[in-house]
């Protein structure tokens, strides 16, 4: 059993989102504002429709902390909507293409897409995003930073290396920027892009990166294939709507390389710039931090593709429920892109599947009992 889990309820336009996370170690400070600002970051973004206006995301504990510290009992917060409509609102009468309607009312075996569109709608997002809130302090406590940013959006990309050549200062640049991307001379061509789509009635897809300094050697598995890293990490990813591809380190790149292009030899670590973990390195990461579905103490490189939102404003051929007549799907309030917003749900999923793989690691009652642990790991690692 995971020493970590997590669920979430609620519905687009109901009364509000809860998240409910469990296993954290009791004895775990934790700052609610943290949270709040990564919700608020979930806003942020050029392209973003009329509900980035309107809601104000702030989570309201209900359960699992006093004195701002954890009791290692289940934490649960409740982020209220603003837009609580979900009784008026009609029901569409037709199903609007590249969305769960269709197929969700072929599985309920009802002609009602609210039924569906409610709780398959990006919204519920805004509750993963607060559970890694939380979850990511556990990850910081011990030294491991994540963090994500748009490398592409509607075909501009922005230019390489700027992670690494940025430094500390990258998550100012990455505050500064409209689309969460570290590239400014990019944003006039991003702004145009989002400017034009908009024109247009159409929407715009992107890629977004998340890095992940700081890991320890062998999170993850290889025993058991659900427990692998990889499967994990990509799993939890493509949980996020709209997204279409994933990959590692080179990742589809890999495919079309030979294998002494494609995998990271090993080497003794160099006394100049010692790893944080062990007495070996990996003379490059072209594998992303990832072999075996454990993580190699290498950076943790990972990317995921979104495709763009189906909702349009120009509209898409679908059939009417009642006729079987063709018209245009119905417009529903959406954004021209939620690339930028999507970055930040998948830095939060990337979070919270790495502080279970850590406490599976490390786990323990008490976050003493977790730093001991985790202590004891580290100074036996520099014998192997």
């Amino acid at each position: 059993m995971s020493r970590l889990s997590w669920t979430t309820a609620g519905e687009s336009h109901g009364r509000g989102l809860v998240g409910v996370l469990e296993g954290l170690p009791a004895g775990l400070a934790l700052d609610t504002a943290r949270v709040d600002a990564e919700l608020a970051r979930r806003w942020a973004g050029y392209g973003r429709g009329g509900r980035a206006k309107l809601e104000d995301d702030r989570v309201e504990l209900l359960s699992g902390l006093r004195a701002g510290q954890t009791l290692g009992s289940p934490l649960a917060f409740l982020i209220a909507n603003r837009d609580q409509t979900i009784e008026s609102l009609p029901v569409p009468t037709n199903a609007r293409p590249g969305h769960a309607d269709l197929a969700g009312c072929q599985k309920l075996l009802a002609r009602d897409p609210r039924a569906v569109l409610e709780r398959a709608s990006a919204r519920e997002t805004a509750a993963r995003v607060a559970l890694a809130g939380f979850a990511r302090q556990l990850l910081e406590r011990f030294g491991i930073e994540l963090f994500a940013h748009v490398v592409e959006l509607g075909g501009v990309a922005a230019r390489p290396g700027l992670f690494e050549s940025f430094g500390s200062e990258r998550a100012a640049r990455r505050a500064a920027s409209d689309f969460q991307c570290l590239d400014a001379d990019a944003e006039a061509a991003l702004r145009a892009k989002v400017d034009q789509a908009k024109a247009d009635g159409d929407s715009l897809g992107g890629v977004f990166e998340v890095r992940v300094l700081g890991l320890p050697p062998g999170l993850g598995h290889y025993v058991s294939a659900p427990e692998r890293l990889t499967a994990r990490l990509g799993g939890a990813l493509f949980s996020i709507p709209a997204i279409k591809g994933v990959e590692f380190g080179l990742g589809f790149e890999s495919a079309r390389l030979p294998g002494s292009a494609v995998h990271d030899a090993i080497v003794p670590a160099d006394p100049a710039r010692p790893p944080r973990f062990g007495r070996f390195a990996r003379a490059t990461n072209r594998a992303g931090g990832l072999e075996g579905g454990l993580t190699t103490g290498e950076e943790l490189v990972v990317r995921a593709a979104m495709k763009p939102i189906p909702t349009l404003r120009k509209g898409l051929d679908t059939v009417d429920f009642a006729t079987g007549e063709p018209v245009r799907a119905t417009y529903q309030r959406s954004d021209v892109t939620s690339v930028p917003a999507a970055s930040v749900v998948g830095e939060a999923v990337v979070a919270l599947e790495l502080a279970r793989a850590f406490l599976d690691k490390f786990g323990g009652d008490t976050l003493t009992e977790v730093e001991a642990s985790f202590e004891f790991w580290r100074s036996q690692a520099s014998r192997v």
